[in-house]
């Protein structure tokens, strides 16, 4: 229901395979908050026009799953349900080959990490597709490896195991358990700060929690995990997500703290905070090229018409690029707050004040009460005339008597 930021859509091309795969399906976004698993039987992998799996060495096996998982890498055009079918077909098939290499190799030969590490990841494929008994299968089969020769291979099955565990998180929506995993993706980050993909995995984890109802400490408690090892990381992406991250924090940290508003208005004006106080305020991050923040547009200009005489007022902060079609939406549409708005020298997200609350995506909408601290970072939908109808309840009253 947002615009993810360009950076968070970079950053998540570095990670592995198996996190591609699911994330392409639909089946991995926010760990299972917006899709849920498919069940039925599996199908075998003719049905798919996958070609089974043959007899032979370790090489040829590895050799058969690297020209099948190209289907998967380029699936076309096809529907959802082909697409999955397709995966579901891929792993079957993968795994069966695996074996038949993993059955010639001892885990110190040369070919048995690839062995191991495909067999992995399309057990957590099937596992994620409702397949119970892969489910089982890679909790063992991760289990061994976790103790074996392997580093590689041990932070891999680690990390799978981890994502399971997310997904039953979210799916369950059981925040209970959510800073023990917390902690697991730290210490797994902490062993390599360099690793992507554990970086991505955290940087999803914390990006869910803030996204989740009743998440919000536990998104802040996830960036002021990762954020310090980010830092340490050597690898270029990860040290731009932990730069990132500082102004995550300060969003975070607001509830029941003031906010600092600066900027320049549409008419090239400085923005004066000081026009806000004893008002209650409402900060909304917002492009024209955001369909679901148009869609949000009604629905603050009702509250703005029925509040805005109490004291209520509305700060939008504009991330497009093109001033024009900013200037001629805001006319078109008669929005009556003030904008900011700033030239960018590269992506709209870089409007500074969007960067100094590191917003990752729109729209981000904040509430400030008439006392200058932050009521809700998420006063959208009902909840806006929710909070609205509570902070101006003695208003109300005064003018009703």
């Amino acid at each position: 229901d947002s615009k993810e930021a360009p950076l968070m859509a970079r950053f998540f091309i570095t990670l592995s395979l198996p996190i591609l795969l699911l994330l392409a399906s639909g089946s991995l976004s926010n760990f299972g908050l917006s899709a849920e698993p498919e069940t039925g039987k599996q199908a075998k992998a003719s049905d798919s026009g996958i070609p089974p799996v043959p007899e032979g060495t370790p090489e040829e096996m590895l050799d058969y799953i690297r020209t099948i998982r190209q289907v998967a890498e380029k699936p076309g055009s096809v529907s959802r349900e082909e697409m999955m079918k397709s995966m579901q077909a891929i792993a079957t098939a993968t795994i069966k080959a695996a074996d038949r290499a993993l059955s010639q190799l001892k885990n110190s030969d040369d070919l048995f990490d690839e062995a191991a590490t495909a067999k992995l990841q399309s057990l957590m494929m099937l596992s994620r597709l409702g397949d119970t008994d892969a489910t089982s299968s890679l909790q063992t089969f991760a289990a061994s490896l976790i103790d074996g020769p392997s580093p590689t291979l041990a932070t891999e099955a680690k990390r799978l195991l981890l994502v399971q565990e997310a997904q039953e998180l979210f799916t369950k929506r059981d925040l209970a358990k959510a800073p023990a995993i917390i902690k697991k993706a730290g210490a797994l980050l902490a062993a390599n700060p360099d690793d992507t993909a554990t970086a991505g995995l955290a940087m999803q984890l914390a990006s869910a929690f803030e996204h989740m109802p009743g998440g919000e400490a536990l998104s802040k408690q996830a960036y002021e995990t990762f954020g310090p090892l980010f830092k340490k990381s050597k690898n270029e992406s990860i040290q731009q997500m932990a730069e990132s991250f500082q102004g995550t924090l300060r969003r975070l940290s607001l509830p029941g703290n003031p906010m600092k508003i600066t900027g320049t208005l549409l008419n090239g004006k400085p923005f004066d905070q000081s026009t806000l106080d004893g008002k209650v305020v409402l900060v909304d991050f917002w492009a024209t090229w955001c369909g679901p923040c148009i869609a949000e547009i009604p629905n603050v200009l009702e509250a703005y018409q029925k509040y805005s005489s109490q004291g209520f007022e509305v700060v939008g902060v504009s991330l497009d690029q093109d001033r024009d079609a900013l200037e001629k939406f805001v006319t078109d549409r008669k929005i009556p707050w003030p904008i900011l708005f700033e030239t960018s020298e590269g992506s709209g997200w870089q409007h500074p004040l969007a960067t100094y609350y590191g917003i990752s995506g729109i729209p981000t909408v904040i509430l400030i009460g008439k006392d200058g601290n932050v009521v809700s970072l998420n006063a959208r939908g009902e909840r806006l005339g929710e909070l609205l109808d509570e902070l101006f309840k003695d208003s109300s009253s005064t003018k009703g008597n």
